[in-house]
C-alpha cells in the first residue's frame, strides 16, 4: 500500500468545499501510530494537517511509539515488556518509551513548523497506574485519570496544534506509560471532538479479512462481544475497542484508515467514499416521529414562526393531516425542534424538507442542521437522490450551513410546481444530492 495514490483530488476545491461548512470550527483527533511516523508519508500527512487548518478546522495530535520503541530495544539490545502500552511495563521498557517519545514527538514538530503551524508537545494528561489486574502488576503502565482540557483548549484557541505524547503523569509527578488509542478517545471526549481520525498500517478495519467502509456502532458492538473466533486481529481489535468507548461518548465519527496513502486524509474527510473504515453512532437518537397526540404542540411551536411568514401557512388540521411526515426533536420530553419529510409518488427518488424549525432558545446549537442531516440520511435510507427545500428567508442557512444549492422550478415534482405557483411567497428553491454518512 505504500505511497498508493487516492481517488479524490486535494486541488479539487469544489469537493472539498462543499465539507467546510459542516466541519467549520470543530476539532479533529489525529491518532498517528508510531509506524506512521517512520513512513515516508508523514510529510503529505502533516500537509494535510495544515489544509485543515486553512479551513478553520481545529487538530489535536496523538502519536503512539511502538514502532520506535521496539528498534530502540534492538539496538541496545535491551529487552521490553510490552511495546504498545497496554501491557506491563518494566523500568527499562519505561525508560526507552520516555526517548521513543520525544523522538518522534519532535519529528511531528519539525514537520508541523516547516509547514508553517505552531504546535506545543504538552503535559497535560495526569495518568494513574493500571496496578495488579488478574495477578499480574502492570508497573509503569498508566491509565488516563484526568485531562486538563481548559490548557488544550487555550492552545486550541490560539492558533497551536497541541502534540500529545503517550505518557502522563501521575500526582506526584511520576511519568507513566499510556496506550496511544485509548489516549485519543480519551483527549477526544474531554474536547468534544467531532472526529477521530486513526492512521495505521491497515486499510481500515478487517472482518474476516475483508474490509468494512462503514460501521454503526451497534455492528461493531456486536462484533466485538460475539467475536470468539477472531474475525479482527489483535492489533485492529484494540482500536475497534476504543473507538466503540469514543463512539458510545459521543463522538459521533471515529475513522481507521492507512497513514500510507498519499492524499489519504484528505480524500477520508472530504469525499463520500473515504479510504479507510467510517465507525459511526446514532446521532439522531433525540429525533423520532411525531405523534398523532402532538399535533397541538407542534401548531404552537411553529406558529410564530409561520406569522412571520417564515415557514408556509400551516393550521392544526393540515398538521394533524401530514403528521406522519413529521418529526420532532426532543430534550427532557419537551418538543423542541421539528421537520417534515414529504415524499412525491410522481418523483420517488426526491424529497423535500418542509417546516424546519428549532426554538429560539435553543437555535445557534447545530439542532437545524441535525434535523436537516436526519432528513436527508431518511431519504438516502428510503432510496432517494435529491433533496428539496423552499425557503424566504433561511435559503443562506441551507446554502452556507447545509450545501444545498440554488435551484429552479423545473427540479419541482409536478404536483408541487402547482401549490409553488399558487402560494405566491415566491420562496427559493434549493436541492442538494444526497450521499451516505461521512
Amino acid at each position: 500500500m505504500d505511497n498508493e495514490k487516492s481517488t479524490i483530488k486535494p486541488a479539487d476545491l469544489r469537493g472539498i468545499l462543499n465539507y467546510v461548512p459542516r466541519f467549520l470550527g470543530q476539532t479533529f483527533m489525529i491518532s498517528l501510530d508510531g509506524s506512521i511516523v517512520e513512513n515516508p508519508n508523514l510529510p503529505n500527512i502533516l500537509l494535510d494537517i495544515a489544509v485543515l487548518r486553512s479551513l478553520q478546522i481545529n487538530v489535536v495530535i496523538v502519536h503512539g511509539i511502538g514502532t520506535q520503541l521496539k528498534s530502540l530495544s534492538q539496538s541496545r539490545s535491551i529487552p521490553i515488556s510490552n511495546a504498545d502500552g497496554s501491557g506491563v511495563t518494566d523500568e527499562p521498557t519505561l525508560d526507552l518509551a520516555i526517548r521513543a517519545s520525544s523522538r518522534v514527538s519532535h519529528q511531528i514538530l519539525e514537520g508541523l513548523t516547516q509547514s508553517g503551524l505552531k504546535c506545543a508537545i504538552t503535559n497535560s494528561i495526569r495518568a494513574k497506574p493500571i496496578g495488579i489486574l488478574k495477578g499480574v502488576d502492570y508497573q509503569r503502565s498508566g491509565a488516563v485519570e484526568l485531562i486538563d482540557a481548559s490548557f488544550l483548549q487555550h492552545l486550541i484557541d490560539k492558533n497551536i496544534i497541541p502534540i500529545i505524547q503517550p505518557i502522563g503523569y501521575d500526582r506526584n509527578g511520576h511519568t507513566l506509560r499510556i496506550n496511544s488509542d485509548a489516549l485519543a478517545v480519551e483527549v477526544a471526549i474531554a474536547l468534544k471532538a467531532t472526529k477521530i481520525l486513526y492512521l495505521a498500517e491497515t486499510s481500515g478495519l478487517l472482518v474476516d479479512g475483508t474490509l468494512k467502509r462503514q460501521l454503526p456502532v451497534e455492528e461493531l458492538k456486536s462484533l466485538l462481544e460475539t467475536d470468539i473466533s477472531d474475525s479482527i486481529e489483535r492489533s485492529l481489535k484494540q482500536k475497534a475497542t476504543h473507538a466503540l468507548r469514543g463512539v458510545m461518548s459521543d463522538i459521533s465519527r471515529i475513522h481507521i484508515l492507512d497513514g500510507r496513502i498519499h492524499d489519504g486524509l484528505i480524500s477520508e474527510v472530504f469525499s463520500n467514499e473515504g479510504v479507510g473504515t467510517l465507525i459511526y453512532g446514532n446521532e439522531y437518537a433525540r429525533i423520532r416521529k411525531a405523534r398523532k397526540d402532538e399535533v397541538a404542540q407542534l401548531y404552537h411551536l411553529i406558529r410564530s414562526s409561520i406569522d412571520k411568514e417564515e415557514l408556509a401557512s400551516r393550521d392544526m388540521e393540515s398538521i394533524e393531516n401530514s403528521i406522519d411526515s413529521f418529526y420532532v426533536y426532543e430534550i427532557d420530553g419537551n418538543l423542541i425542534g421539528c421537520v417534515a419529510i414529504i415524499e412525491y409518488p410522481e418523483k420517488t427518488d426526491t424529497i423535500e424538507i418542509s417546516s424546519l424549525y428549532v426554538h429560539p432558545l435553543y437555535q445557534r446549537q447545530g439542532i437545524g442542521l441535525k434535523l436537516v442531516n436526519f432528513a436527508c440520511h431518511t431519504g438516502f435510507e428510503s432510496g432517494a437522490e435529491t433533496v428539496l427545500a423552499l425557503s424566504t428567508q433561511s435559503f443562506e442557512f441551507f446554502e452556507s450551513v447545509c450545501g444545498f444549492e440554488v435551484s429552479n422550478v423545473e427540479s419541482l415534482p409536478e404536483s408541487r410546481k402547482d401549490s409553488y405557483k399558487d402560494n405566491g411567497r415566491q420562496s427559493k428553491i434549493l436541492s442538494k444530492k444526497l450521499e451516505s454518512e461521512n
